[in-house]
């Protein structure tokens, strides 16, 4: 039996919020050890098939399946990494406590961390280069520290498939280049991540594939390709043949 490289499908995923159909008919899929890039304009549904691939979102029509399983809420398998804002900063918890809020899918709300969890914990502290501060509030933390104990949180379920909402929203050049060599290598290891970003040029140089959404998924595939398709980009954005846009494909 051949083992099959896909860990993240997604099948004509329709899905209404508010009487509005917000995506529609959206089909992509991730492999293991692949980074892909989810772009699009505002508005084009991105967190929401972020939200739909985890099971908060019942789609409307299609399917999800993470690791060929249906997609369901709280599945181990799959970290998340929300944007920065939604996470309590303002809740006095360490940074080795908020990791560890991490596992509570999988332990349940009652349960204590153990000492296999705590080891998991100090695991992904190491990867984000954060141990140093496990025991500071996270109230005190930059914003680039801050989305390192995001990473840590969804690490620590050592999942399969790794999804990023905006990951260097802020950010300055060094914490961006420290957390996309962070990406490249989780997915070198094996892991499936998605990541959505308006940092095309970035994503262009990062990613080993790009999918383009607007509503549904308008193309993907490598930079190189989709670089080279200046159709597709005015598809899915929205924007004439002059476009900015357009320009700054040209230049990556």
């Amino acid at each position: 039996m051949t083992h099959d490289p896909t860990a993240l499908s997604v099948d004509g995923v329709s899905v209404d919020l508010g009487g509005r159909r917000v995506l529609d008919g959206a089909d992509l899929a991730v492999l293991r050890g692949e980074l892909v890039g989810l772009i699009g304009p505002n508005g084009a549904g991105k967190t929401t098939l972020l939200r739909t691939i985890l099971g908060l979102i019942a789609p409307a029509a299609g399917r999800v399946l993470i690791d060929g399983q249906p997609s369901r809420p709280g599945r181990t398998s799959t970290g998340y990494v929300p944007q920065r804002h939604e996470f309590a900063w303002e809740f006095p918890i360490s940074v080795a406590g908020a990791v560890a809020s991490g596992l509570t899918g999988r332990l349940g709300m009652l349960r204590r961390p153990g000492p296999a969890a705590w080891n998991a914990v100090a695991e992904a502290l190491d990867r984000v280069r954060m141990s140093e501060l496990a025991d500071r509030p996270v109230g005190e933390l930059s914003g680039g520290q801050r989305q390192r104990v995001l990473m840590a949180r969804a690490l620590v379920l050592r999942p399969s498939v790794l999804l990023l909402d905006e990951p260097f929203t802020g950010l300055d050049m060094p914490t961006q280049d420290l957390l996309s060599e962070l990406f490249t290598d989780l997915a070198r290891e094996g892991h499936a991540v998605l990541m959505t970003t308006h940092d095309i040029p970035s994503a262009l140089y990062t990613c080993d594939r790009i999918a383009l959404l607007n509503r549904s998924v308008i193309a993907t595939g490598t930079p190189a390709q989709l670089a080279a398709d200046p159709d597709v980009w005015m598809t899915a954005f929205d924007v004439a043949s002059d476009s900015a846009l357009l320009r700054t494909l040209k230049a990556v």
